[in-house]
């Protein structure tokens, strides 16, 4: 019971009765009573009291779920003709479709067996035996094909039955395998879209750009077949389109019958469903895709950021180790060099950085789903540019005033050295005289003037102007350079003291002396004394 309830319930389609509905003891041929009635005819059969049961029921139950809804309901119009046959015959079949039909039904039309005694023995089992068919419906009993042809429309019967509807049945298996085929692969493909869609909702997004890769080509790949399996499904659909339609198609006074329209309104709703449900999917694939996408953006985003993040990590821990400013005019060089080999080292990963910040911006406006995670990137990104740019500036700011402040202590300090090997060139007994003092203080006076070139500030200036810079070390070696200047100016000082002395001294006027008389018994002519 188990086993029986979880087989899936379908309805019977012709592959499942196909020997059955070859031996053709009953036919929908496609004609219908004048009320719209679907007409199934039981042709002549030599062995119908032989068919079993299951594949009687079988074939009938087949042919009456064909027509649409709302033609069942109208009630099915029988034809069995058994001209051919023996009352017997007829009986068997009256009483065999009487208790088996499972349609409902509006009319039975017997055509009776031809010979007379047996046309004899029908019309007296007929009334017999009515009862005993439990027939609810009437069942007209007819002698030819010509009144049938007063009960229905020629065009709806077949050739054998006097009508002109084309029917062939081999061509009608044929039609009903490959609609019902074709309706099964509708269904199939639809099932696999579907569970196709829910494996990709269902997707776990991965977190590195390979696993990302992966998925996104074995979605595509799959996506790709599916849509191949659409693009064959719907020329399964439009060629057997084209088959049904072929009669009128060749011929411009050919019709089809109802059960052919039927069979044509059937393709195009599966067809229609079909096309339907690839937009759906086309829909759903746009969106998963997308997402896709925007994943493997992501991820790409993320490991160029992780990259680029080290760099700048690792250059911001460069510049933070740059924390010398120099004790001399060479070293100070030496590391503007150095902090300029860095800014340009820095250039790549810092034009890396506002590529990867503008990548990231454009991944937002075109509405990323991970807004939450790049922007902050971003964000982080721009400030660490920001500020290697800032503590560059601030480097070169600090290195050109040490620069400038070493290179005021050397000119000093230069200046101090020049002035002390002046002051000892100076030679003493050169000075003695007034010409060697004047010119002493000449080039004292000379050297002095170029003191604003080549000294400090007052030292209240110079600290303000160097103050943040002004190591213990740095300070130490201005205070005394700033002591030496103050040490070399006293000695110029004094050197002018002294020398103005001498110079004044020896332009003093000596007054003459007149000699005594015993000191020179002879006339001699008066002399002027030089000063000394």
């Amino acid at each position: 019971t188990d086993e029986i309830m979880q087989q899936e319930i379908r309805p019977l389609v012709a592959v499942d009765i196909i020997e059955q509905l070859h031996r053709q003891f009953a036919i929908l041929s496609g004609g219908r009573g004048k009320d719209g009635a679907p007409i199934i005819t039981f042709p002549e059969f030599a062995g119908f009291s032989d068919i079993p049961d299951e594949d009687f029921l079988n074939v009938v139950t087949y042919l009456t779920s064909i027509p649409s809804l709302e033609a069942a309901s109208i009630g099915f119009i029988i034809i069995i003709d058994r001209r051919r046959d023996k009352w017997s015959a007829v009986k068997a079949s009256l009483t065999r479709i009487a208790g088996a039909f499972p349609g409902n039904l509006q009319l039975v039309f017997v055509l009776r067996p031809s010979r007379f005694i047996q046309r004899t023995i029908a019309d007296i089992g007929i009334k017999l035996y009515r009862d005993d068919f439990k027939m609810k419906v009437p069942i007209i009993m007819l002698n030819s094909v010509t009144d049938l042809h007063g009960y229905i429309d020629k065009s709806q019967l077949t050739r054998e039955l006097g009508g002109t509807l084309e029917y062939g049945h081999s061509q009608w298996i044929h039609h009903r395998t490959a609609i019902e085929n074709f309706a099964m692969t509708v269904k199939t493909t639809a099932q696999m879209l579907q569970t196709f869609g829910t494996d990709l909702a269902e997707t776990e997004l991965p977190n590195d750009v390979q696993c990302t890769e992966e998925l996104l080509s074995a979605h595509t790949d799959h996506h790709s077949k599916l849509k191949d399996e659409l693009k064959l499904a719907v020329k399964q659909g439009a060629t057997l389109l084209t088959c049904i339609r072929e009669p009128v198609t060749r011929s411009a006074n050919s019709k089809l019958s109802p059960d052919e329209l039927e069979n044509v309104a059937t393709v195009e709703r599966l067809l229609a469903q079909l096309d339907e449900t690839e937009k759906a999917f086309d829909q759903f694939w746009t969106k998963h895709h997308l997402k896709l996408e925007q994943c493997l953006q992501l991820r790409h985003f993320e490991h160029n950021f992780r990259e680029v993040k080290l760099a700048l990590d690792n250059l911001m821990e460069a510049q933070a180790g740059f924390a010398d400013i120099g004790d001399s005019v060479t070293r100070v060089e030496h590391l503007l060099r150095e902090q300029k080999q860095l800014e340009e080292k820095g250039q790549e990963p810092l034009e890396k950085a506002q590529s990867l910040a503008l990548h990231g911006e454009q991944l937002i406006q075109n509405n990323h789903y991970a807004v939450d995670s790049i922007r902050p990137k971003c964000v982080e990104l721009r400030r660490i540019c920001d500020d290697f740019t800032n503590e560059t500036k601030k480097k070169y700011d600090i290195l050109g005033k040490s620069l400038e402040l070493h290179k005021q202590l050397d000119k000093a300090s230069q200046w101090c050295e020049a002035g002390i090997y002046l002051l000892a060139s100076q030679a003493v007994d050169k000075c003695q005289s007034q010409e060697g003092a004047e010119t002493a203080l000449v080039e004292i006076e000379k050297f002095l003037v170029t003191a604003k070139e080549h000294q400090l500030s007052n030292p209240k200036e110079f600290y303000n102007q160097f103050d943040m810079i002004l190591t213990p070390e740095i300070k130490a070696n201005a205070q005394r350079i700033l002591q030496k200047l103050e040490d070399v100016q006293e000695m110029f000082d004094k050197r002018q003291v002294s020398l103005k002395k001498l110079a004044a001294k020896q332009t003093r006027p000596v007054q003459p002396v007149a000699p005594h008389p015993e000191s020179s018994p002879k006339r001699a002519s008066p002399k002027i004394t030089r000063p000394a």
